[in-house]
């Protein structure tokens, strides 16, 4: 039930959070609230809860925080309205930021020293009700930077293994904002790494620099001062680099150094904004990068969703949706719907332990796409992406949809999840 101060289903009473339980006592005791304090309590909630990023909303009448769990938002506390400029002059102060400014966007960093270790990546965006704050946490403890912990089934970690492990090449991830891309670059780099130690020269260029990595060169971009991917990329190259790892490929002069690079002896990691791994050499092929560059740099594009697991304290039979089922239905056929409902679906209740969401933490699914003569052959002919992806299928590559079945077969997570991260009829 929601609480009537606020009009938001803002908590159920038995998750009070540590940030409500001192706004109560603040108000029983009629004593100021201490705003540093309370920020403090925001993070640490935040951070308990396994938070990715912080959302504070200013309406009309009060100032709401929600957190962002498992790629899903949900209410953490409501905070008198009186009380958000101080939580932004806090906050900015914290990040470096100009207090005296409000209305206009504001990007900054903060590495509050009680919570060791800990940054956030701090944006302020003003609102016609005030200054909206989202911090985006990195918390190292949290982080797996471990190739073999990004939930790849044997046969697809070997592969991958295998294509980070060659001396040159053009290696792309795509999948939506969120879905894993950095930590599995991360991971690619850190393998890369773990083999040659400081004997390679690694490099990066981002926007931003999401974590520290220890014997690579990493670079944030300024686009303010004209400091963009290309003229990073144009200054990197000087820079005798013998791995890259290039955040984003955006744009047609990026994606034309990026495949330069591969093309001259350097091995090159990025992402890319793609629907699926097939897909890729489509949307380099519409930034006007000829085929045959595609098909001669191009030797693996990997995609990644991050699917949320069943909580396994309250994991239950239950029955899914109607139209999930008939989407599986469609897909799969009938007879695999009756095996599939005689084994049984499972999906988490709510419970103490994952804050009654049902679900515990969040796993990856992928789909491998390994550029080989067949696929290469495809790309200089321009073929259509769903002819690309069924001799990619035929070459033995697993796609994101039969990876997230898996997880539902492995009563791991729900149908309704994978359709929300994969949609059956793109596979």
């Amino acid at each position: 039930m929601g609480d009537s101060r606020w009009g938001f289903p803002y908590r159920v009473p038995s998750f009070m959070s540590a940030t409500e339980q001192y706004l109560e006592a603040q108000a029983a005791s009629s004593e100021e609230v201490d705003v540093p304090k309370m920020v403090n309590y925001i993070i640490q909630d935040s951070i308990e809860r396994g938070a990715s990023d912080i959302h504070i909303e200013p309406w009309e009448d009060m100032t709401g925080v929600r957190v962002r769990v498992n790629g899903v938002l949900s209410w953490l506390v409501g905070i008198p309205k009186e009380l958000h400029d101080n939580i932004c002059g806090r906050i900015k102060v914290m990040a470096n930021l100009a207090s005296h400014v409000k209305d206009l966007p504001q990007d900054g960093k903060a590495a509050p020293p009680e919570f060791k270790g800990v940054q956030l990546r701090v944006s302020i965006f003003p609102t016609v009700y005030g200054e909206k704050i989202v911090c985006r946490i990195f918390n190292p403890s949290a982080k797996m930077f471990d190739i073999s912990m990004l939930g790849f089934d044997d046969e697809t970690l070997v592969k991958f293994k295998e294509l980070v492990d060659k001396p040159t090449g053009l290696i792309l991830l795509t999948g939506p904002t969120g879905s894993g891309k950095t930590t599995a670059i991360y991971a690619a780099i850190g393998f890369i790494l773990d083999k040659q130690g400081n004997a390679i020269a690694v490099s990066s260029v981002e926007d931003p620099v999401e974590q520290n990595l220890d014997w690579v060169n990493q670079s944030n971009l300024n686009p303010v001062q004209g400091y963009t991917y290309p003229a990073a990329l144009r200054s990197l190259m000087r820079q005798d680099p013998e791995v890259i790892m290039v955040g984003e490929i955006r744009d047609e002069e990026t994606a034309e150094i990026a495949i330069n690079a591969a093309m001259t002896g350097h091995m090159v990691i990025s992402t890319l904004h793609s629907g699926t791994t097939s897909g890729t050499f489509a949307r380099l092929i519409n930034m006007n990068i000829e085929p045959f560059l595609l098909a001669s740099t191009i030797i693996g594009v990997l995609g990644v969703r991050l699917l949320r697991q069943n909580c396994i304290h309250c994991s239950a039979p239950y029955t899914p949706e109607p139209y999930a089922l008939e989407q599986l239905r469609q897909h799969e056929g009938d007879e695999y719907v009756q095996e599939f409902q005689n084994i049984g679906f499972y999906r988490g209740h709510g419970c103490s332990a994952c804050g009654n969401t049902g679900f515990g933490g969040r796993s990856s699914i992928n789909e491998l796409l390994v550029c080989n003569e067949d696929i290469r052959q495809a790309v200089m002919l321009k073929k259509p992406t769903r002819e690309i992806q069924d001799i990619a299928v035929t070459n033995g590559m697993s796609v994101l949809w039969d990876s997230g079945l898996q997880m539902v077969v492995d009563r791991r997570t729900t149908l309704e999840e994978i359709l929300k991260q994969v949609a059956a009829d793109q596979v």
